[in-house]
């Protein structure tokens, strides 16, 4: 420890010594109570910056005071209140999170390791009297006497409180303590029966035991039970209570030993409040609300419903992180006041599960417009702005919510959805609730699945290509094909691009997937060259943003156009035209190095993006490739849309005044192919000359076959 840990650890120590002086009798001088308490301090010290964190010293630490005679009434809680108040003030760390949340565990765990010691202690001193009691039937006449004189000095000067009893419940005895602690004389507890000490909440087991032991069943037990003093006031005990049997064996009397563990009882349930409550908001925490939650889960009916809200507030991170984490808690406590207000109730719970996220538990729902009425209230009271500070600051939420009947489903399944749902609710847009939905869920669980899937599919082979032919229109030759890949998926079966390429370029497969796709289309390429020589298609790839993007990209083209020996203009790569026209400068490098190299580069589905024509004459393109959206209005056999044709016709016009040649996508009848020819249009692609296919499909239209 540093000095000054050590500094504040000693201040922190003498003012200990000052609190508990006087509160217990402690056979020791001043000094020593000093050093001893200095020593406990020290080692609560090392306990509260130890790594790992353990809370085993605070246990030893309370046991040490039971050790030393630190029993008095108040010794306990005035030990823990100058903990949490003044500790780390004198080390020097108010305020720390960390430190304060160590410093609780380890204030209850002095606590519970204080009350055990103590318990041990009493119960020492019950077994010592038992034993005095027992001791009296056994012993002979000649030492009666001198046993009734031990045990009568026992029962009056005896700490903890004890009362005698006839087997019919009488109350015959009760010791100065047991008088004290239910403020009643002698003369008005031996007016009392046994039962007529019952507290109408005590536990069942308590009497149901009682019964069992004066018809002599048992011997003794022990329990924890509520008295009511002559005050009116309640207080706690640990109850054992012992049968005294005849020379005969047969019950004869019935000893309680009863000791005050009000204080304890009290700082339990104040220990257990902070273990379960938010001491940022006050709301109920992450574990009250999954112990009530399991609760619910616990006692449900055939036919119970319940629903949950899970809520995080939209941009709370740009909040905290301009405005401080001052500004930020205190936005939090007023959106836990707001949520509070708005929606506790009979059945309802309101909970901080961390951060800036918070639950709703709806127990006993009809139905999902309930949850959906509490989600719609609760977008409304967040609507008004929030003061703090001088500031303004307007909050939304994102809401996940999950309704259903309980039966044939978990706590944990539920908190699944809820979450889910609330990414979702996030996904869509923010400032909105989102309803759970098992089909949307089984397409993102397969989506998850082929994303976790893919890498070893590609290692699998499970990949192939097909593809398609690009026919020039004027006289139907097959001057190109399109490479397009496709996923034979074991589970799922044939699966087209649309859905795993996104799925690869999120997770940056897309840069190995089209670098095979890539070799694959050049191999082919190569073999055609070497069997059709002239008459050989060029074959078309395409190319996803991220491979534009990769540094490799011309040094991955140029080798294995090398190693097939293709010839560059037997390649061209396909952009999309939002991909190419946003395109930086180092992307724009590599396609210029590409186009010097002679392959060829072209925009694929030209017309559905935002183009900057006066941009599109300086890029490195040979052939804009028009999105097959403008096919459907030349379709029909016959007539055409007259806006359609005017797009595509003016399209084609600005590619050849550019020099570019000219493919339409989508071809699906003889109509739309005359069309596009009389409209200028170079290049046609579509069903109405083939669907993709396997290379063999593209040998049969080059030899003429079909």
């Amino acid at each position: 420890m540093s000095p000054a840990v050590l500094a504040g650890a000693e201040v922190f120590a003498r003012s200990w010594a000052t609190a508990v002086i006087g509160s217990s009798y402690v056979p020791m001088t001043r000094a020593e109570v000093a050093q001893h308490l200095q020593d406990l301090t020290e080692r609560l010290v090392e306990a509260l910056f130890a790594t790992p964190f353990r809370t085993a010293p605070g246990h030893e630490i309370g046991s040490r005071l039971v050790d030393a005679h630190f029993t008095g009434t108040d010794t306990l809680g005035r030990t823990v209140q100058l903990l949490g108040d003044d500790l780390l003030v004198e080390l020097g760390f108010p305020g720390d999170a960390r430190l304060t949340s160590r410093l609780a565990a380890l204030q209850g765990a002095l606590a519970a390791g204080y009350a055990r010691a103590l318990r041990e202690r009493t119960l020492a001193e019950q077994e010592a009297i038992r034993a005095a009691v027992l001791d009296a039937r056994d012993q002979a006449e000649s030492m009666l006497r001198a046993s009734e004189a031990r045990f009568r000095a026992m029962f009056t000067e005896a700490a903890i409180g004890i009362g005698i009893a006839a087997i019919d419940g009488r109350i015959l005895d009760v010791n100065q303590a047991l008088q004290d602690m239910l403020g009643f004389s002698v003369e008005e507890m031996r007016q009392y029966n046994v039962r007529d000490l019952m507290h109408p909440e005590d536990a069942g087991s308590v009497w149901r035991l009682y019964d069992q032991l004066i018809a002599g069943e048992c011997d003794h037990y022990r329990a924890e039970k509520r008295f009511h003093r002559a005050d009116g006031e309640q207080v706690w005990t640990h109850l054992t209570l012992s049968l005294v049997r005849d020379d005969h064996g047969e019950p004869q009397y019935q000893v309680a030993m009863i000791e005050d563990v009000t204080d304890r009882h009290l700082l339990q349930n104040r220990l257990r409040y902070q273990a379960l409550h938010d001491p940022l908001t006050g709301l109920p925490n992450r574990a009250l609300f999954l112990e009530r939650l399991g609760r619910v889960f616990n006692n449900r009916a055939k036919h119970v419903r319940a629903g949950l809200c899970y809520l995080d507030l939209d941009g709370f991170k740009v909040i905290n992180d301009s405005l401080g984490h001052d500004t930020g808690d205190q936005l939090l406590v007023e959106v836990g006041r707001r949520l509070d207000h708005s929606v506790s109730g009979e059945g309802k719970l309101v909970a901080r599960m961390g951060g800036d996220e918070f639950v709703i538990l709806v127990e006993g729902s009809s139905g999902e417009q309930d949850i959906v009425d509490v989600a719609d209230r609760v977008l409304t009271e967040l609507e008004a702005p929030i003061r703090i500070a001088g500031h303004e600051l307007s909050v939304s939420a994102s809401i996940g919510i999950v309704e259903r009947q309980l039966s044939g489903t978990t706590s944990a399944d539920m908190m699944r959805d809820a979450d889910i749902t609330l990414y979702w609710a996030k996904a869509d847009g923010k400032a909105r609730w989102a309803l759970y939905d098992p089909e949307r869920n089984a397409r993102e669980v397969a989506r998850f699945t082929l994303s976790a899937t893919m890498p070893r599919a590609l290692e699998r082979g499970e990949f192939y290509v097909e593809y398609q032919p690009l026919v020039r229109l004027e006289d139907s030759t097959v001057t190109g094909v399109e490479a397009l890949v496709r996923w034979q998926h074991p589970e799922f079966g044939r699966l087209a691009p649309d859905r795993f390429i996104e799925l690869a370029e999120e997770t940056g497969l897309i840069v190995p997937l089209g670098r095979w796709v890539l070799r694959k289309a050049c191999e082919e390429a190569r073999r055609w060259l070497e069997e059709f020589g002239d008459a050989a298609p060029f074959v078309s790839v395409n190319l996803a943003v991220r491979q534009s993007r990769d540094p490799e990209l011309v040094r991955d083209v140029k080798r294995i156009l090398d190693e097939c020996a293709l010839p560059p203009h037997h390649l061209q790569l396909e952009l999309t035209e939002s991909a190419i026209m946003g395109t930086a400068d180092e992307p724009l490098e590599a396609l210029r190095a590409l186009c010097d190299m002679g392959v060829r580069i072209a925009i694929d589905d030209f017309g559905t993006g935002y183009s900057n024509l006066a941009y599109l004459k300086h890029l490195p393109v040979h052939e804009l490739k028009i999105a097959g959206s403008f096919m459907e209005g030349l379709r029909a056999e016959n007539e055409e849309d007259p806006v359609d044709a005017q797009i595509v016709a003016t399209l084609v016009q600005l590619a050849h005044a550019l020099s570019l040649g000219v493919t339409a996508e989508g071809v699906e009848t003889p109509a739309q192919a005359a069309r596009l020819l009389r409209l200028g249009c170079d290049t046609g692609q579509g069903w109405f000359f083939a669907r993709p296919g396997p290379p063999e499909n593209i040998d049969s239209l080059l030899r003429g076959d079909l």
